[in-house]
């Protein structure tokens, strides 16, 4: 049976047929490790200059990567830009970069993170040196069955959990509202759009933010992580413009409101053409990334083992010729969304072009498991939670830590 969340995101398949081991992760903040890898051609960024990029290592616990770097930002005078996301409930090491050239700090110690300079660089860093994430992972109350997953190695790419707000998904909703230009259904989404995992007291407050007569009465009653609820209140009871209040929100927000709804139609084309057993091996000029993660086409005369399948990330420039086209052409009919609405001309800088994804996660070959502890590397842009939703199988993965 696949989970009620699962189907909401778009994922109505599994990859393997492993019965699941059961669990739940992130029972306590040491369970979950995740430590970011850098290439080694960092080394050709590194300057001997006073002034450079600052380069640190962001080591955190109970706090997720915005909040920190709002914290440093706002204690320190440091503005920092990570190349990766890291959620709150785990210990995170990530590496983090100013925005401006600047002198290199000494280290910072708080209560929920740590932050260490490692080196200048002449220029900023950028995801394409980063080569993905090391996790060690611990799964409370598994049964013996975890063992026997090292025998899978084929997991489909799908987008996890976090990607649309785990216990409330609907960051996918709003980025639809918005290419629809229905701003006001994309503000209602946000402020009123409940979840059976919310607390009580949230639950209760959305629901009043449902009438927009009582915004003016709540703003100063919603909880401090509300704060992207905060600065649409503001605008709304200032200006009473949904557009105007959506562009309030930090770019990178607006933007990842509509890389979730790619993800979800990314999610839904995977899963359907799975069900066709249509993602698994590339065929003739298939679109494929090569050893070098480079967009090439395939060929059988080649026979290059190492070109992975490539499935479509539908924007604004979006590519037909594949043999996804007929699945995500159903998708997008039944959405009422076309590629060119990707082309937000009220939100320009919000706007995706779209591209392609792995369709298959590719992790390394250092798999391990023993007792209940599993460690995995994943590649830059694959989701730990989508390995462990094959290896444990949960009835409600929110119960279950994810």
């Amino acid at each position: 049976m696949i989970p009620t969340i699962d189907e909401k995101i778009g994922i109505f398949v599994y990859s393997t047929k492993f019965s699941g081991c059961r669990g739940i992760i992130k029972k306590n903040i040491d369970d979950f490790i995740v430590k970011e890898i850098l290439s080694n051609k960092i080394k050709y960024l590194l300057t001997n200059n006073d002034y450079g990029y600052s380069l640190y290592k962001l080591k955190k616990w109970n706090m997720d990567t915005i909040h920190a770097l709002n914290h440093i930002s706002k204690r320190y005078k440091i503005r920092l830009k990570a190349i990766g996301l890291k959620d709150a409930r785990a210990i995170t090491e990530q590496y983090v970069c100013t925005i401006n050239k600047t002198k290199i700090k000494e280290n910072i110690k708080e209560k929920h993170y740590n932050l260490n300079p490692v080196c200048l660089l002449s220029k900023p860093l950028t995801k394409k040196y980063m080569i993905g994430n090391r996790f060690k992972i611990k799964i409370s109350n598994s049964n013996s069955k975890l063992a026997k997953f090292e025998e899978y190695d084929e997991i489909l790419n799908f987008f996890g959990y976090q990607r649309f707000g785990s216990k409330r998904p609907i960051t996918h909703l709003i980025g639809k509202a918005i290419l629809q230009k229905k701003f006001m259904k994309a503000i209602k989404i946000l402020l009123s759009s409940t979840s059976k995992y919310d607390t009580k007291q949230n639950i209760e407050i959305r629901k009043k933010l449902d009438d927009e007569s009582n915004y003016i009465k709540y703003i100063n009653k919603i909880p401090s992580k509300m704060d992207l609820e905060k600065i649409i209140l503001r605008e709304m009871i200032l200006h009473k413009n949904p557009l105007r209040s959506l562009r309030s929100l930090p770019l990178f927000i607006r933007r990842f409101f509509i890389q979730s709804y790619q993800s979800f139609l990314f999610n839904k084309t995977l899963s359907m053409a799975t069900k066709n057993n249509e993602v698994y091996k590339p065929l003739e000029n298939d679109v494929c990334f090569d050893e070098e993660f480079k967009l090439c086409k395939f060929s059988s005369v080649s026979n290059n083992i190492r070109h992975k399948l490539a499935v479509p990330i539908i924007g604004f420039t979006y590519y037909k010729k594949t043999r996804f086209h007929q699945y995500i052409n159903k998708i997008l009919n039944d959405e009422r969304i076309s590629p060119k609405d990707f082309f937000i001309n009220d939100m320009q800088e919000s706007s995706n072009e779209g591209g392609f994804r792995h369709a298959l996660i590719n992790y390394d070959d250092d798999l391990y498991v023993n007792d209940n502890i599993i460690k995995f590397t994943l590649n830059r842009g694959c989701f730990a939670t989508i390995v462990l939703r094959e290896i444990i199988k949960p009835d409600d993965p929110i119960k279950s830590g994810f």
